[in-house]
């Protein structure tokens, strides 16, 4: 089934573009490949966006979800600050001590 025309044209030289924006080395076969299979994702998309209606609720899910998880209680089983940080390898004031990851002190 042909693209519609409103649809973009995925060319090889909108895949190098993007390729370009996200920093991502491709090599000539890879573009190939990307071409193709890119203007094949818009042209099912248009097709899946001629179809949706209105009257056809959006769904992420085809079937309800439901948590799974027990619940919440609360139980005896609370450590205490001293307990927490025995095993810390470096503590101060009560506090677990790491290492900064953002390159400096805040």
């Amino acid at each position: 089934m042909p693209e519609t025309s409103s649809s973009p044209e995925i060319t090889p030289e909108v895949v190098r573009h993007l390729s370009e924006l996200a920093k991502i080395q491709l090599g000539e076969d890879e573009i190939t490949l990307l071409t193709a299979d890119l203007g094949q994702i818009v042209s099912n998309i248009a097709k899946v966006s001629e179809v949706a209606t209105p009257d056809i609720p959006a769904t992420s899910h085809p079937i309800p979800l439901q948590n799974v998880f027990r619940p919440d209680v609360v139980g005896d089983n609370v450590l205490t600050a001293e307990q927490a940080l025995s095993g810390a390898p470096e503590q101060f004031e009560g506090r677990f001590v790491v290492s900064a990851i953002l390159g400096e002190e805040q």
